[in-house]
């Protein structure tokens, strides 16, 4: 009996029930990437970021699976198996993925080495028709506004005890954009990247819970009718851009060449966006780049940057304070940028006579398109007619480009 009572203990011991019964926590990240899943499969919240993530989530809290992220501190170093401290930067990649698993190799290669964030700005780029803020310029001033929330935070931040670094990191969730988020993280405060890159996405995957939240909470049902094309035939634009199609070539080529000149650091993720856009504006000539960027590449750098981002939220680094605290300041932040919008339409809407709905406003933030489609929404339920999307689309690029130009301005001046 004790014989077979050995072997019935080894094979408990053997499977992941041993772990989990001495540490719970191990259930509390199975049900939030369980509830995640569920986010992204059957409610459909932007299922091609979400799902990864909640699957990375699922995988890294098996015990004994070797697939969450092992975080280095604030002096690179990470424990090793045999209970030492070893300085992560010095060790090639193959001594990682033996060490530690292959979704560490993954993690350090590719996010921590900050690869991926450009690659998916250029994909992006390639993906978005600057056209509609292009047509409507003056609602660009709604996605610059919207940037409010990161330096608010950021300030916060500061009274709270954070470092400048670590403000700066834990504000650029207010953008609302994951890529950005994770390159400001690498370059002002590496220690925190996977609290912040789980903030950031979990934020902007939750975007059609957020931003209804907010405009409710915020906007009058009188303000959510404002009908943007009837306000077009009142009071029409006095210029039209005779041919688009040059502006949109001259465009992406005309801003990385300013935002170089101004904040050069903002260029790895401004030159990749507005590359992408122009090999998709120049047409058949670049329409092998163009296809490369916004689909295959595209689509396996969301895979990795998703599944790294998920694996990285392990039962031992989510249910900490410090991270616990991140996340919260992330959702101000998030809030904040789209509060910010809003109450820059209330104040244009005070002295011109052309009215704009809030709901531009609150596309400030990057999240594109998914924040546009999301408001388009709102302003349906209302009245069925009234249909905001290419307006919205305006204030959201324009968000897009305020967030990283803001990363860029943060590390010049922090990093």
């Amino acid at each position: 009996m004790n014989g077979l009572s050995d072997i019935l203990q080894k094979l408990f011991e053997m499977t992941a029930f041993s772990s989990i019964a001495d540490n719970p926590s191990f259930l509390l990240m199975y049900l939030i990437a369980f509830g995640l899943l569920y986010l992204g499969i059957v409610k459909k919240y932007e299922p091609l970021l979400l799902v990864p993530i909640a699957f990375g989530v699922l995988i890294a809290n098996f015990p004994g699976g070797e697939m969450g992220v092992i975080q280095a501190d604030s002096a690179g170093l990470v424990p090793m198996p045999d209970g030492s401290m070893e300085s992560i930067w010095d060790m090639p990649l193959h001594k990682i993925a033996h060490e530690f698993g292959i979704m560490n190799y993954l993690y350090y290669a590719l996010i921590k080495s900050g690869l991926l964030p450009p690659v998916i700005f250029m994909g992006v780029g390639a993906m978005t028709d600057f056209g509609p803020m292009l047509r409507n310029l003056k609602l660009a001033i709604f996605g610059a506004a919207a940037q409010f929330g990161i330096f608010a935070v950021l300030i916060v931040s500061l009274l709270l005890g954070f470092t400048p670094q670590e403000a700066g990191s834990l504000g650029i969730i207010g953008g609302a954009d994951g890529p950005t988020a994770i390159f400001t993280t690498i370059k002002l405060a590496p220690h925190l990247l996977g609290p912040i890159a789980i903030a950031a996405y979990s934020y902007m995957a939750l975007v059609p819970v957020i931003i209804p939240l907010v405009v409710k909470a915020l906007c009058s049902k009188k303000e959510l009718m404002i009908n943007m094309k009837e306000q077009d035939k009142l009071f029409p634009d006095k210029t039209e851009i005779k041919n688009m199609r040059a502006v949109k070539i001259i465009f992406p080529i005309a801003v990385t060449t300013i935002v170089a000149l101004f904040v050069p650091t903002a260029v790895p993720l401004i030159g990749m966006l507005m590359f992408g856009n122009l090999i998709k504006e120049i047409g058949p000539d670049t329409n092998r780049l163009f296809q490369t960027a916004s689909n295959g590449l595209m689509n396996a750098a969301t895979i990795f940057l998703g599944l790294c981002v998920g694996a990285t939220m392990t039962a031992e680094a989510f249910l900490d304070f410090q991270t616990l605290g991140i996340v919260v300041g992330g959702f101000c932040a998030f809030a904040l940028s789209i509060a910010s919008g809003i109450f820059m339409v209330k104040v244009w809407n005070l002295f011109a006579k052309k009215k704009i709905n809030p709901l531009v406003g609150a596309t400030g933030l990057s999240a594109v398109p998914m924040a546009s489609r999301v408001c388009n929404g709102i302003s349906t339920k209302y009245d069925p007619k009234n249909h905001v999307l290419n307006y919205c689309m305006a204030s959201n690029i324009a968000g897009v480009i305020g967030s990283a130009v803001a990363a860029g301005v943060l590390i010049s001046f922090l990093g």
